[in-house]
């Protein structure tokens, strides 16, 4: 028996036929999931805006809160402050009422321009080792160099006079400044190491293949190649080991007074306003130095990289 199609004719009375037009329901789903996108998309705007901006008070904060302390006419740490004045940064600039602030200061430069040349020169001969020599133990090796950065300050300093104090020395300037070298190195080996992965291994072998002697490929090739990367971790290592105050309080002698504890010190015992003018010193001179190495090195990128 044969199926009976409907044609084209004049529909019957028995043979209705519903017919439903779907776009405005298309429409509606349609309006729907585009409000429901914008509303998904608005939340996640505030609330990426809202850590922004928290995270923008904490970092910046501190920093606004210090340096108008610094400028207080007051004889105490307090904020916000009864008036402004420059008169405790011209103490802090007395070479006879800040004699101690000064040699302090003097001792934490040495000791931070000293940490930063020795773990440059380390670190970046450990970085071209490691990059000649890919492997398991390269890894391995990098790992441990690594490691100062995982290990607690206090735990590393308290170690670190042990051990010093075991094999017979006495807390020094000297002790300070081995002690920051292991310190502040991870951070040369991780931007050096960085700007050696991204150095063309042909230029180094045309180099090899031409005769020229692994010091002479050092000196012409590898060291321009990774200078920004050198240059990056070098800053990084200096502000590191002049504000390390954990490593300097252990490893300290009576004679070795660093910035840091001074300024400890001084808030411990009477609270002095010079406190906020140093700080204001140093923030003023580490981002003065970031922006001169932004611009030589591309430090952001360095970093980033």
């Amino acid at each position: 028996m044969a199926s009976r199609t409907p044609g084209p004719g004049p529909q019957r009375a028995g043979d209705a036929v519903a017919l439903v037009d779907p776009a405005p329901r298309a429409a509606g789903i349609t309006a729907s999931a585009i409000t429901r996108r914008r509303a998904a998309d608005f939340s996640y705007s505030a609330g990426v805006g809202l850590l922004a901006g928290v995270g923008f008070l904490i970092l910046v904060g501190p920093v606004v809160i210090v340096l108008l302390t610094s400028f207080t006419e007051g004889r105490s740490i307090k904020f916000p402050p009864s008036g402004l004045s420059i008169q405790w940064y011209q103490l802090l600039f007395d070479p006879v009422r800040s004699a101690q602030i000064h040699r302090a200061a003097l001792n934490s430069l040495q000791v931070a321009v000293g940490a930063m040349v020795c773990a440059t020169a380390l670190a970046t001969l450990a970085s071209v080792a490691l990059a000649r020599r890919p492997g398991r133990w390269a890894r391995a090796l990098d790992t441990f160099f690594m490691s100062p950065l995982i290990l607690p300050m206090l735990a590393f300093g308290l170690a670190a006079l042990m051990y010093f104090t075991f094999l017979g020395f006495r807390p020094s300037l000297g002790l300070i400044m081995v002690g920051h070298i292991v310190v502040v190195a991870p951070f040369v080996l991780r931007t050096t190491s960085a700007s050696m992965s991204q150095l063309d291994p042909a230029l180094l072998e045309s180099s090899a293949s031409l005769g020229a002697s692994w010091l002479y490929t050092f000196r012409r090739v590898t060291l321009p190649g990774i200078a920004p990367g050198i240059a990056a971790g070098a800053f990084l290592a200096f502000v590191a080991s002049l504000d390390n105050v954990p490593v300097s309080l252990f490893l300290a002698g009576p004679r070795s007074d660093m910035l840091p504890i001074r300024m400890w010190g001084m808030m411990e015992s009477m609270l002095d306003v010079r406190v906020a003018a140093v700080s204001g010193v140093l923030i003023a001179t580490v981002l003065g130095l970031m922006l001169v190495m932004e611009r030589v090195v591309g430090l952001t990128r360095q970093l980033r990289d």
